[in-house]
């Protein structure tokens, strides 16, 4: 399907609405039915209608078709974050009992899902190297339901062979979940390598004016309305219709977004690694990436996030480089408007630093839409606030 037709004309039905270029804000809780059998029936299958906007809107249908669309898949879902798309693609594929194996170090609301809540319910997660296909076979039990993987992760963007797990998953009868918040759809479609489910933080490129929070959850129209009918409507986490409205904009954009984006990128990343203050700089389509062969293999290409290590021995000059930006904001997430900064350092316990881990002098610095030389300026001055310091 044409990408174009697909962002702009997809389930676009302008002659019930008027005419108009940009589809409504179906703002309403509630759909009134004429007949009682429709309302019946309604009953039955909310899932093939209007029936109360907790559940089906016809704002956020027109964006559920977009996405899935783009993603390749038959359906999808759209919640109201991605932490909330990724519990309920979980939920609705364990019991308890069950076994789970994940890519160490994955999103931290996923984490915490396999560590604090899910063991309530004797459902267990082995976490492994996601870069070997050999440690996911190994970690398989015969309770083992889910593998949940991250490609590429959100911080140093481990990447996992997709088509070689998917194939491992389907021969142990395992479900597969994919977190592509890293990609979007543009630049990886994980369903189309044999992946089941497909979930991103549509808060990120999808809306792209850092204005939204959203999660999106691809696969089957069988799969997708099974979990519409348990976790969906009952965690009552879908999308409003006015932020699937904010998405629907995003999306128009997303094309041009990314590719200002990723040629912003691809500057900072021969800008970083020339500089005497960076020790090495983490981004997946770089040849230097250490899985950069498969990178280029199943990725179409690479947004705006990349980290980079700063050659210091002191916490505290990771905290006056960052507080020396002045237009780089110190923020989490990515895929909005403007460019971000995130030390791993802010996220542990000053006594906890270790200069000797690189890991705790990493910095994330998500590309956003400004000129590359306002970018370049901003983070000369912030090096030569430290130029001083070890």
């Amino acid at each position: 399907m044409d990408l174009s037709y697909v962002l702009n004309e997809l389930a676009e039905d302008r002659d019930e609405y008027f005419r108009a270029i940009a589809p409504p804000i179906v703002q309403t809780s509630n759909f009134a039915f004429r007949k009682v059998a429709d309302l019946r029936n309604s009953f039955d299958n909310e899932y093939s209608t209007w029936l109360y906007s907790r559940g089906l809107n016809p704002t956020v249908d027109i964006l559920r078709k977009k996405l899935a669309a783009l993603d390749g898949a038959e359906d999808c879902l759209v919640f109201n974050s991605g932490a909330a798309a990724i519990f309920a693609a979980v939920l609705a594929n364990v019991k308890a009992g069950d076994h789970i194996v994940s890519v160490r170090n994955p999103y931290t609301w996923a984490q915490k899902m396999f560590n604090d809540i899910l063991p309530r319910f004797q459902v267990t997660t082995s976490y492994v190297d996601g870069t070997g296909i050999h440690a996911f076979e190994q970690a398989i039990r015969s309770n083992t339901t889910i593998f949940y993987l991250e490609s590429p992760n959100s911080w140093f963007y481990e990447l996992q062979d997709l088509p070689a797990i998917a194939a491992v998953a389907k021969k142990h009868g395992i479900i597969t979940i994919c977190d592509n918040s890293y990609c979007t759809p543009l630049y990886q479609q994980p369903i189309k390598m044999g992946i089941d489910l497909s979930l991103q933080s549509a808060t990120k490129y999808i809306g792209g004016h850092s204005d939204t929070v959203a999660g999106v959850l691809s696969g089957t129209h069988k799969m997708m309305e099974r979990i519409f009918n348990s976790e969906y409507l009952n965690i009552g986490s879908g999308i409003q219709p006015f932020n699937a409205w904010l998405l629907i904009r995003g999306l128009r954009t997303l094309p041009a977004r990314l590719e200002r984006i990723t040629r912003t990128t691809n500057e900072m990343v021969g800008f970083l690694k020339q500089h005497p203050r960076v020790e090495q700089v983490y981004f997946p389509l770089d040849e230097s990436f250490p899985q950069y062969e498969l990178a280029t293999r199943q990725m179409s290409g690479a947004c705006g996030l990349l980290t980079f290590i700063l050659r210091t021995t002191q916490a505290s000059t990771i905290e006056k480089f960052c507080e020396s930006l002045q237009h780089i904001l110190m923020a989490v997430s990515w895929g909005g408007h403007e460019s971000l900064i995130l030390p791993k350092y802010a996220g542990m316990q000053p006594a906890d630093f270790d200069a000797a881990n690189p890991a705790h002098r990493s910095l994330r610095m998500y590309v956003g839409l400004e000129e590359s030389s306002y970018l370049k300026a901003d983070l000369s001055a912030a090096f030569d606030a430290i130029s001083s310091l070890s």
